[in-house]
């Protein structure tokens, strides 16, 4: 009923969805940060690494589920790294000093 599953294969599936998710969220910063540069760049690093995964998965459809596997894994870990809370927060911001608009007065 399943198809047999190559260990090596399985993890090459897995690394190469986890790094085209990695690089997909890293290219929409780019974008949104207009760098043509490295918009540009990661366009073209996850054309090259989604490559991999779909000649890799499209025998065999066990292997879309290392694919979702890592591309889950991707997307996450680097929005976990790419948005960091800042090393030094600030301070919470002072009330307005005579604004007709306070809660608390009377």
């Amino acid at each position: 009923m399943f198809p047999e599953i190559d260990p090596l294969l399985a993890a090459g599936v897995t690394l190469a969805t986890a790094a085209t998710d990695a690089v997909y969220v890293l290219f929409t910063s780019a974008v949104i940060a207009r760098r043509r540069i490295w918009a540009a760049n990661w366009s073209s690093l996850w054309y090259l690494l989604s490559s991999f995964a779909v000649i890799s998965y499209t025998n065999n459809w066990i292997y879309i589920v290392f694919a979702a596997v890592g591309s889950w894994a991707g997307a996450f870990l680097t929005m976990t790294f790419l948005h960091k809370p800042p090393a030094n927060p600030s301070g919470p911001l002072a009330p307005a000093i005579g604004g007709s608009d306070r809660q608390d007065a009377p």
